[in-house]
C-alpha cells in the first residue's frame, strides 16, 4: 500500500515525442506536446513536465495541442488551431498547480466545457467526477449555480472538478473552499479570490479565459479516435447537437399499423426550459444514460448502465439519496450517511433521520414536477414508466422506437398526463 501511495505522488517520466504529425491523404495535422514550468510540490524548484500521469498511475500520458494544419473531409471543416481550451492551458493559466495535472484532471475539465458551451446565457457550474457530471445547475449568479450544482449531489463531487462559465466571485471562493475539490477552472478570478482558494495547497486553480468564447464550440467538430486493444484506430467526427432553442424539438408522434399516434399534453415553458437544459447536460455524460432535471438543475444523474429501465431506476435511486443527503447537511450539518452512522451507536436521535427518510419519501427525492431526459429511444415503456411513478411531467427523448406508439400512450394514461417532445438525434457517448 506504501508504495500505491508513493506511486500516486510520482510524477512520471514520458517517452512521448515533443511533436506529433498525422497524414490524412495529403492532409497534415501538426501536435505539440504540452508541458509546464511547475514548482515541485518538496523543495519549490520549478520543474518542467507535461501530464502527471495516465488515468493510473503507472500510465505514462502526454497531452498535445494542433498548432498546424487544419482538416477537411466532404463538407466538414475541423477546428483550426489556436483555439485550445484545456490543451491551449499556459503557465499563467495554472494559478495554482497543486500537484502536478493528471490525465483525468484535464479530461474532467474538458467535459465540463463541453455541457458549459450550450449553457452560456446564464451562470452556471459544472461538477465533474470521473467525466460525468455529479451535479450541474443554473442560477443567478455564480455562487447560486455553485451551490445548487454541490448539493445536487454532495457526495460525489467530493474531490471533484468544478468549472463555472463567470468569473469567479469571493462569496463562490468562500462556499467552494468549505469542500474538497480536485481542480477549479472559471474564465477569470476577481480580486482576493484566488487567496480564498489557494488555502487548499493541492487544489489547482486554472483560468481558461476562452470560456468567454464557449458558444463558438457548439457547431466546432474535431476528429475523434477511438484505439482498440489491437493497435487498431476508430476514427468519427465529433458529435453536433442540433437543439439549440425548444422550437429545433419535434413532435412526440408516430404511426404504428395505420394508426397515428400523439402526445396530448405540450410542454409549458418551465418545462421547455429544463427540456434544453437537461438536453444539453447529457452531451456530456457517459451512455446508456437517463437524468431527471428540475428548474435548471440536475436531480438524479444515471450513467453508463446497459439497459435504459435500469438506467432510469438507478437515477431515481441516486435521486432519493442526494435529496436525503442534502435534507441532512442543511438540518443538522453533516452528510446523511454520518448521521446514520452515529444514530446506529445512540449519538443521534433515531426519530430525526426518520424524518428525513419521511419526507425524502414523501417529496420523491424531489423529482415531482421534474423532466426525465434520455439520450437515445426508449425501447419499451417501462423505462418512461420508472419516471412517471415518481412525478414527473415531461420527457425529452430522441424517440425512432418501433415502440414509440407505447411511450407516447403511457404519456398520455398518466395522471396527470406527462409531455413530451424528440430530439431526432441521438446522443451516445462512449
Amino acid at each position: 500500500m506504501s508504495d500505491l501511495k508513493k506511486m500516486y505522488k510520482t510524477i512520471m517520466d514520458d517517452n512521448f515525442p515533443d511533436e506529433m504529425t498525422i497524414r490524412f491523404g495529403e492532409q497534415t495535422l501538426v501536435y505539440r506536446k504540452r508541458a509546464w514550468k511547475i514548482p515541485d510540490e518538496k523543495t519549490g524548484e520549478l520543474i518542467e513536465k507535461g501530464l502527471r500521469y495516465g488515468e493510473n498511475p503507472d500510465q505514462q500520458a502526454a497531452l498535445f495541442e494542433l498548432v498546424n494544419g487544419n482538416l477537411v473531409l466532404g463538407d466538414c471543416r475541423y477546428i483550426d488551431p489556436g483555439n485550445g481550451l484545456v490543451s491551449g492551458i499556459t503557465e499563467e493559466d495554472m494559478i495554482q498547480a497543486g500537484k502536478h495535472p493528471g490525465k483525468t484532471n484535464l479530461t474532467d475539465l474538458d467535459n465540463a466545457l463541453n455541457i458549459l458551451k450550450y449553457l452560456y446565457d446564464m451562470p452556471a457550474a459544472a461538477i465533474m467526477k470521473h467525466n460525468n457530471p455529479c451535479g450541474a445547475a443554473l442560477g443567478r449568479s455564480v455562487a447560486e449555480a455553485y451551490d445548487r450544482a454541490n448539493m445536487a449531489d454532495r457526495i460525489a463531487a467530493f474531490g471533484g472538478c468544478l468549472v463555472v462559465n463567470r468569473a469567479m466571485d469571493k462569496l463562490t471562493a468562500e462556499m467552494v473552499s468549505r469542500n474538497y475539490l480536485e481542480v477549479v477552472g472559471a474564465p477569470d478570478y476577481e480580486e482576493g479570490v484566488v487567496s480564498i482558494l489557494s488555502k487548499r495547497k493541492n487544489l489547482r486553480i486554472v483560468r481558461i479565459s476562452k470560456i468567454y468564447q464557449l458558444e463558438k464550440y457548439r457547431s466546432s467538430r474535431f476528429v475523434d479516435f477511438k484505439c482498440l486493444i489491437d493497435g487498431g484506430i476508430v476514427v468519427q467526427q465529433s458529435p453536433v447537437n442540433r437543439i439549440h432553442t425548444k422550437d429545433d424539438f419535434l413532435p412526440a408522434k408516430t404511426v404504428y399499423k395505420g394508426k397515428e399516434y400523439s402526445v396530448e399534453r405540450q410542454p409549458t415553458p418551465e418545462e421547455y426550459d429544463d427540456m434544453l437544459f437537461g438536453w444539453n447536460v447529457e452531451q456530456g455524460i457517459t451512455s446508456n444514460s437517463v437524468i431527471y432535471v428540475k428548474n435548471g438543475v440536475t436531480a438524479g444523474i444515471g450513467t453508463g448502465e446497459q439497459d435504459r429501465v435500469g438506467v432510469a431506476e438507478i437515477a431515481v435511486f441516486k435521486a432519493y439519496t442526494k435529496y436525503a443527503d442534502a435534507l441532512c447537511f442543511k438540518n443538522h450539518g453533516i452528510p446523511y450517511k454520518t448521521f446514520e452512522l452515529e444514530a446506529s451507536l445512540g449519538k443521534r436521535d433515531k426519530a430525526l433521520l426518520a424524518e428525513i427518510d419521511d419526507r425524502t419519501k414523501q417529496e420523491r427525492g424531489g423529482l415531482v414536477g421534474s423532466t426525465m431526459v434520455s439520450d437515445a429511444f426508449f425501447p419499451f415503456r417501462d423505462g418512461v414508466d420508472v419516471g412517471i411513478k415518481e412525478g414527473i411531467t415531461a420527457i425529452v427523448q430522441p424517440g425512432g422506437s418501433e415502440r414509440d406508439f407505447e411511450v407516447i400512450e403511457a404519456c398520455n394514461q398518466a395522471n396527470p398526463r406527462v409531455a413530451m417532445v424528440f430530439t431526432g438525434q441521438r446522443a451516445f457517448k462512449h
